[in-house]
C-alpha cells in the first residue's frame, strides 16, 4: 500500500509537538487518512484519550480537535449548550427511565401500567445464613500441620498431649497429632460447639460427606464425669501454681 506522510508542528500543543497525517494512495481505503501525534521525545499517540492521559492537567484538551490539531471553541460551546438543554428538559418533568414504573408488554397496542410490589406478607425468602457466610475450605487441610511441634521460649519441644480414648479420627492417614491439631484449630477458629462428624456417611466416604466446620473425628459425647475430671485437673494446676508463688514470696 502506498502512503504519503505529512509531518508538521502543532501550535495547539506545547512546543516540540508534531502532527503527522498519513494519506493512503492505493488500495480499497485510498484517499483516507490517519492522524498521529509525536511528543518532543518521539513518543507516538494514536488517539485523543492517549494524548489526554499523557499530558494530564498541563493542557486542557476539552475543545481540542484531534484530526485538525486545532482548538475549536465552537465545539465546546455546542457541548455546553447540549448539557443545558438536557438539564432544562429534566427540570420540566421529563420522566426518568430508571425510576418509572415498568410497562406491561402485551399484545395490546396500548401501554398499561404495572403496580410494583416490593414487600408482600406471603413472600418467603429461604436463606441459609451458614451457607451465606461460609467460605470454601480445603479438605483435610489439617494434614499440613503434620510433623509440626510446639516449643517454649527456650526452643525446647513441648510434650504432646494424650487424647482421650473416645476420640477416633476420620479420614485417610490420620494420626493422633493431626487430630489434636484439627481439634485445636476448630476451637480457635469457630465459636460453634465441637461435636465431630455427626454423619455416619463421613466415615465411609469422608471426601464427600465431611463437615469442614468440624474436626476430623467421629462424633463424641462429653459426659458429666469428663467435666468433673477436667475440673479436678484445673483445680490441681491452680493449687500447684499458688504453692510456687507462695514459695517464691517466702524466698
Amino acid at each position: 500500500m502506498i502512503m504519503e506522510r505529512k509531518r508538521m508542528d502543532c501550535p495547539a500543543l506545547p512546543p516540540g509537538w508534531k502532527k503527522e497525517e498519513v494519506i493512503r494512495k492505493s488500495g480499497l481505503s485510498a484517499g483516507k487518512s490517519d492522524v498521529y501525534y509525536y511528543s518532543p521525545t518521539g513518543k507516538k499517540f494514536r488517539s485523543k484519550p492517549q494524548l489526554a492521559r499523557y499530558l494530564g492537567n498541563t493542557v486542557d484538551l476539552a475543545c481540542f480537535d484531534f484530526r485538525t490539531g486545532k482548538m475549536m471553541p465552537s465545539k465546546l460551546q455546542k457541548n455546553k449548550q447540549r448539557l443545558r438543554n438536557d438539564n432544562f428538559s429534566l427540570s420540566k418533568g421529563k420522566p426518568d427511565l430508571n425510576t418509572a414504573l415498568p410497562i406491561r408488554q402485551t399484545a395490546s397496542i396500548f401501554k398499561q401500567p404495572v403496580t410494583k410490589v416490593v414487600n408482600h406478607p406471603s413472600n418467603k425468602v429461604k436463606t441459609d445464613p451458614q451457607r451465606a457466610t461460609e467460605q470454601p475450605r480445603q479438605l483435610f487441610w489439617e494434614k499440613r500441620l503434620k510433623g509440626l511441634r510446639s516449643s517454649d521460649v527456650t526452643e525446647e519441644v513441648l510434650k504432646t498431649m494424650e487424647l482421650p480414648k473416645g476420640l477416633q479420627s476420620v479420614g485417610p492417614d490420620m494420626s493422633d497429632e493431626t487430630l489434636l491439631s484439627a481439634i485445636a484449630s476448630a476451637l480457635h477458629m469457630s465459636s460453634a460447639p465441637i461435636t465431630g462428624q455427626t454423619s455416619t456417611a463421613a466415615e465411609k466416604n469422608p471426601a464427600i460427606w465431611l463437615n469442614t466446620s468440624q474436626p476430623l473425628c467421629k462424633a463424641f459425647i462429653v459426659t458429666d464425669e469428663d467435666i468433673r475430671r477436667c475440673s479436678r485437673h484445673v483445680m490441681g494446676a491452680k493449687s500447684c501454681g499458688q504453692a510456687v508463688v507462695d514459695r517464691d514470696e517466702r524466698d
